[in-house]
């Protein structure tokens, strides 16, 4: 398993936190290093709602997926909000593979 891994970034919705941390298990087991999110606002990091704290996040989060060789989508139920059809659309405009935890 040691050599190259692919960089994989996640995105959805911070209200999937136990998903998000399952997920990243799961993929760095598997041999990838995986870029998350560095806050759950919607699971309680109150910090995220603080003036211009969330647009800095997003923001910040399109330069993991610039990093990344592909996303993986925390897609729970099939939810999939604003804010992450915004980084999905980023991520194919910058031919970026994009996979989901549940098929769409």
């Amino acid at each position: 398993m040691v050599g190259q891994y692919k960089v994989i970034t996640l995105c959805g919705s911070t209200r999937f936190k136990d998903a998000f941390l399952e997920a990243q298990k799961r993929l760095t087991l598997a041999g990838n290093i995986v870029i998350s999110v560095g806050l759950f606002g919607h699971s309680g990091d109150d910090e995220v709602w603080t003036e211009g704290t969330k647009e800095m996040l997003d923001d910040m989060h399109k330069r993991k997926i610039d990093m990344a060789d592909e996303i993986y989508v925390i897609n729970v139920g099939g939810y999939i909000g604003s804010s992450t059809r915004s980084e999905i659309e980023y991520a194919i405009r910058n031919g970026k593979p994009v996979h989901y935890l549940e098929e769409i």
